[in-house]
């Protein structure tokens, strides 16, 4: 296991570990600027607006971003599918 992958695992178990919503709050908060934490965030309506069949520009409109960062969000989905 390379180094990356160990500390993602050790990232998603830290996250995991924590047991109110506050908490993992307040571990993001440690973890991520303000700046990356709105940018999961945003990330995160991307993927759900995706799932609704909410079309990728309207989508780019909507949240004040490039169709490039929404097409990346409809390709990682579609990839996660292909896994599944």
């Amino acid at each position: 296991m390379d180094a990356t992958v160990k500390y993602i695992l050790h990232l998603v178990n830290h996250l995991l570990a924590r047991k109110t919503p506050e908490a993992m709050e307040d571990a993001l908060r440690d973890l991520l600027t303000d700046s990356e934490l709105a940018e999961v965030a945003n990330r995160l309506q991307i993927f759900e607006m995706l799932q609704r069949g909410v079309p990728q520009r309207r989508i780019a409109d909507e949240l004040g971003v490039g169709i490039a960062t929404v097409t990346r969000g409809s390709k990682a989905i579609k990839a996660r599918r292909s896994i599944d």
